[in-house]
């Protein structure tokens, strides 16, 4: 599922109404599209709410969840005192009566917000507790599935390159841990290397993208602590696997290699001053030689 379209106002929405129809509120008397794919996240919920799963949620999980919702709650005016709300709603107050509106618009609209800002919370808190029961699965395992949408969803989450591109190189690290579970299953191994290895790109060119934009190496550092500790461990991986299995595996360390020669040479770039590079690759920014005696 796209982590945009599911964060789409419309899909949350239609979720809030779905899961509070499903625990009993009022119908609403409308059909969509998406029904069909949001009511298997509703029945989820519905489970996890009736026997929630013996998983304690992590205290930076809440923080952050907190936080997001105080913003989302800020940013739509639920629970603001009545003279801060009548005033910061004069204006739309006015509005309404020019054009028509009834004032049970307004506020099936300020329920509808509440509906969701509640879909949310339960909705996260649920997935937590399903995303930590997910985190030792493997391809073929039926949480997996739930491990990788987390994932996204993290990233959905995350604003900055820099972010971004750690969470990227994470998600490499974990890739790594699944392969080294899957060793003897030539399919599922090689797949997931390949996982790893576009985690490791997609990580590495945000994070060159934003050394060479900056003209500073702080993000290379990086990646170069990801390439030391993750060099070997994919070496380790050479070990006591079969043939094609040490073939694929020795095409990642050849992907870790070129990402350092990249990274030493982005950073020796900006170390004399040379401009950011136009042109790019899958590794990122592709940088100019510095000239003899800089």
């Amino acid at each position: 599922m796209d982590s945009d379209l599911f964060f789409s106002r419309r899909r949350a929405e239609r979720f809030a109404q779905l899961l509070d129809e499903a625990n009993g509120g009022r119908r609403h008397h409308v059909r969509s599209r998406m029904d069909d794919e949001l009511a298997t996240l509703v029945a989820v919920g519905q489970r996890l709410s009736a026997a929630p799963p013996p998983v304690a949620v992590n205290p930076e999980f809440r923080t952050g969840l907190r936080a997001m919702l105080l913003a989302t709650a800020e940013r739509e005016g639920i629970g603001e005192p009545a003279p801060k709300a009548a005033a910061a709603t004069a204006g739309r107050r006015s509005a309404t009566s020019r054009s028509g509106l009834v004032p049970a618009v307004t506020a099936r609209r300020a329920r509808a917000r509440g509906a969701i800002l509640i879909g949310i919370a339960v909705g996260a808190v649920a997935v937590s507790g399903i995303s930590a029961a997910s985190e030792n699965a493997v391809p073929g395992d039926a949480l997996y599935g739930m491990k990788r949408s987390t994932e996204r969803a993290q990233l959905a989450f995350t604003s900055s390159d820099v972010s971004r591109g750690q969470l990227f190189l994470n998600f490499a690290r974990t890739r790594l841990d699944e392969a080294a579970e899957l060793r003897g299953d030539r399919t599922g191994y090689s797949g997931v290397l390949d996982d790893m290895d576009a985690d490791t790109r997609q990580g590495v060119r945000l994070l060159t993208g934003a050394a060479a934009q900056r003209s500073d190496p702080a993000a290379l550092d990086a990646v170069n602590a990801f390439v030391t500790a993750q060099r070997e461990a994919v070496s380790a991986l050479l070990d006591d696997g079969t043939r094609a299995e040490r073939d694929r595996t020795r095409r990642s360390l050849a992907l870790l290699d070129d990402v350092r020669e990249r990274s030493d040479a982005l950073r020796a770039a900006i170390g004399c001053g040379l401009p950011a590079p136009v042109g790019s690759d899958a590794l990122g920014p592709a940088p100019a030689t510095c000239p003899a005696g800089r």
